[in-house]
């Protein structure tokens, strides 16, 4: 029960953020938007409609078509995502911030819409639109949802192109790419990984050591020599990037002749990292 409430007051504050980023920098300097967002903004140009009535009933609508490719967490999320993306678009209408430099507001709006829909997706939630079309492409195609999004959002951004012109769209180009590197970072760069793979003479006190100190759990791999055919057992060990130099104390101290590989890791699921139901 806790993590629930603590997940819906983050998709709380993420539908807010988002809704400041299209209500101070977005619409006020004319900028265009991807998504179910992009389409609400370009009809409020044309017909002057609210974004946050237009927002709600959009999604709604896309919501019902794609629910069956959403698990029961993530559909209660996204509807919890979109009444209050709708409610905070409708509060934050009237606004906004002296700022007239469209650089600083483009990277400012990216800046702003990619926290918010990064909160959002990381407790696995949606804000429904085109980030259910991203996750469908990353459950079924392995796409990264930031990359997905940026890939559906350009084509609305596109679509912009008739009503804020070549410039104004150029920007709206900036701030999505802002936008899709922020929420990248917010959902899987908060907490970097290192895999980590040691061959060693060692091998059993090193693998005590890690489990006895850090905590954190070994995977033992046969793998022998090539050239002397000599069986080794090697040690594969996945960590933060803070743990890094108590792994590097540890094998020091008890094999200064051991070989180690140190990986970048980006996505890291199982028992003590990220739940991959999510």
């Amino acid at each position: 029960m806790k993590k629930r409430l603590a997940d819906i007051l983050f998709i709380m504050l993420g539908a807010f953020i988002f809704a400041l980023a299209v209500n101070l920098f977005v619409i006020p300097n004319e900028l265009g938007e991807g998504g179910v967002t992009g389409i609400t903004i370009i009809l409020y140009y044309l017909f002057q409609w609210s974004p946050g009535l237009v927002n709600l009933i959009f999604n709604a609508i896309l919501l019902v078509v794609g629910y069956k490719f959403l698990d029961k967490t993530t559909t209660y999320y996204t509807i919890i995502a979109v009444l209050c993306n709708s409610l905070f678009l409708h509060l934050t209408e009237s606004w906004s911030i002296a700022s007239n430099e469209l650089m600083i507001n483009a990277i400012f709006g990216g800046v702003f819409a990619g926290v918010g829909i990064g909160l959002i997706v990381r407790v696995g939630g949606t804000t429904a639109g085109t980030v259910i079309l991203a996750r469908i492409a990353n459950k079924y195609l392995d796409w990264s949802v930031s990359y997905a999004l940026l890939f559906f959002d350009l084509i609305v951004a596109f679509s912009s192109y008739f009503i804020i012109g070549a410039e104004k769209l150029m920007f709206t180009i900036v701030l999505l790419f802002v936008g899709t590197k922020v929420m990248e970072f917010i959902i899987e760069g908060l907490n970097p990984k290192k895999a980590v793979t040691i061959i060693s003479n060692e091998q059993d006190k090193i693998a005590e050591q890690v489990n006895v100190v850090m905590d954190r759990g070994v995977t033992v791999l046969s793998g022998h020599g090539y050239y002397t055919k000599t069986p080794k057992e090697i040690l594969y060990i996945v960590i933060s990037k803070q743990e890094v130099s108590t792994l590097k104390k540890i094998v020091r101290a008890t094999d200064k002749d051991a070989f180690i590989t140190i990986h970048d890791v980006r996505d890291v699921f199982g028992e003590g990292f990220l739940d991959i139901s999510k």
